[in-house]
């Protein structure tokens, strides 16, 4: 029997690749959720094995429709933004969004919706001690409204669980990997081969490839507790690790100067003042460099042990997006 499934954020890097997956399997039947301005790209090569399904998160009315003879609901649709200039969005995408599919979920009766959050809404480690799901969210001590409304998305969640539906929350980590055209997690493997970041954070993050967040997610749908959150993510390394490991696999020079926060502050002011700030990389913005100073480190065995997740080092995630962007020249 056909497992009629639905997607959002099915054009995003993890919603793509979860596509991708579930489209492969004969026994599943996809609607994707897009609006008409959607860019498609990241889904070439599947479109024909999918059927799609106009609305928008944002607009509850639109839900209905799409929601109808729907068993299974992926909700990985969301709006990722280090900084404080799109705060009203964030939270309208996010937490509104995240209400709206959940709400049309328990009216047209799905069986169950995996919500996919996000490890900011788990905390940050600032004592450097992996934080597993039962740690307290403590990501208010740094003021990131996406954390927040990421946090505050899994509130819905909790609400829509006590009305009646059957939900199940995954926590990806750092995702790198093959199809991240939009240079999420990619932008540092971009501007460290180009050479423009020349120094790196002093905190550390949990790395994981999207291929093993995918089957995770899926993983999650099948066997995955109402009610639980399982953080999915793979090792945690440093910041100066990390930019180690992506300068010894692209051959670009070593990243040299570690930058703590207050240093960086003044360097920002500095740069601002000239016109030639794009040869610094996009990521040098001091809200994301707040976050890179302290330790997004996870403790990801409950995923193992109960979901199947597999392990592999950081290194082996570089690899794959690194030749995915070399063999399409992305990279210059």
């Amino acid at each position: 029997m056909n497992k009629k499934i639905l997607v959002t954020g099915a054009t995003g890097f993890i919603g793509s690749v979860l596509v991708k997956k579930l489209a492969d399997s004969s026994s599943n039947e996809v609607s994707i959720i897009v609006r008409k301005s959607s860019d498609l790209t990241s889904l070439e090569g599947v479109l024909d094995k999918v059927k799609l399904v106009y609305g928008d998160i944002t607009d509850r009315a639109s839900l209905d429709s799409a929601m109808q003879g729907i068993d299974y609901v992926y909700h990985s649709a969301g709006l990722t933004y280090m900084g404080d200039k799109k705060n009203e969005l964030l939270y309208k995408i996010n937490v509104n969004g995240t209400r709206n599919i959940l709400e049309a979920s328990l009216a047209a009766g799905v069986k169950r919706v995996v919500h996919v959050s996000s490890i900011t809404a788990v905390g940050v480690a600032f004592d450097k001690k992996p934080l597993s799901e039962s740690s307290e969210w403590n990501f208010h001590a740094i003021n990131l409204e996406y954390a927040r409304t990421k946090h505050l998305s899994e509130v819905e969640v909790a609400k829509a669980i006590k009305q009646g539906l059957d939900c199940v929350i995954v926590n990806p980590a750092f995702v790198f990997g093959a199809g991240d055209i939009n240079f999420n997690a990619g932008r540092i493997i971009k501007d460290i081969y180009n050479r423009k970041l020349p120094f790196y954070p002093l905190g550390g993050v949990c790395v994981v490839d999207v291929e093993t967040v995918a089957e995770t997610i899926i993983s999650a749908m099948e066997l995955g507790k109402t009610g639980e959150r399982y953080i999915i993510g793979g090792e945690n390394v440093s910041y100066k690790q990390l930019a180690d490991t992506i300068s010894r696999i692209t051959g670009a020079p070593k990243v040299l100067f570690p930058l703590p926060y207050w240093m960086a502050v003044i360097l920002r002011a500095i740069l601002d003042r000239y016109k030639n700030r794009n040869r610094v990389s996009k990521l040098f913005n001091l809200s994301m460099f707040r976050v890179a100073s302290e330790f997004l480190y996870y403790d990801s065995s409950k995923a193992s042990r109960e979901l199947h997740m597999r392990h592999e080092p950081h290194e082996k995630s570089i690899i794959n997006a690194y030749e995915w962007y070399r063999d399409r020249n992305m990279l210059k």
